[in-house]
Order: structure tokens, then C-alpha cells, then sequence
């Protein structure tokens, strides 16, 4: 989580939040399938990688509005 944050920042203070809002999405799908793949399906790691990529979604989402509302 701490990584997507810092490429957001990052995105917002050098005008390029799409390609980095993309590139820090990529980390929460790895994050899932190393999860299962290490802990089983059933675990409580594979549990919270999942809920934090249904946290992302909104967070992408309105990222993206506020990028849009200031022309980023």
C-alpha cells in the first residue's frame, strides 16, 4: 500500500497520474496472485490482498475525477 501512495504523490507533483495510477495498480494484482500462491486460498494474506484491491478501485476511480477536474 505504501508504494501505491508514493507513485501517486509522485504523479500528482510531475503531471503524469494516468500512467502512474496504472503502473501502481500492477503491484496490487501481483500482490494477489503471490498471496494465493505462497498462503493458499484460504488464508488471512490472501483474504486482505483482496480486499485491498476492492479498496483500489474507488481510490483509482476518484483519483481519476480529481486528475480529470484539474486537467492533469
Amino acid at each position: 500500500m505504501k508504494h501505491f501512495i508514493i507513485l501517486i504523490i509522485i504523479a500528482f507533483v510531475i503531471s503524469c497520474a494516468p500512467a502512474a495510477m496504472i503502473g501502481a495498480s500492477n503491484f496490487f494484482e501481483l500482490a494477489v496472485a503471490v498471496a494465493i500462491a505462497l498462503f493458499g486460498i484460504d488464508s488471512g494474506a490472501s483474504l486482505s490482498t483482496v480486499v485491498g484491491v476492492l479498496i483500489e478501485v474507488p481510490v483509482m476511480l476518484s483519483l481519476v475525477k480529481l486528475a480529470n477536474k484539474w486537467k492533469y
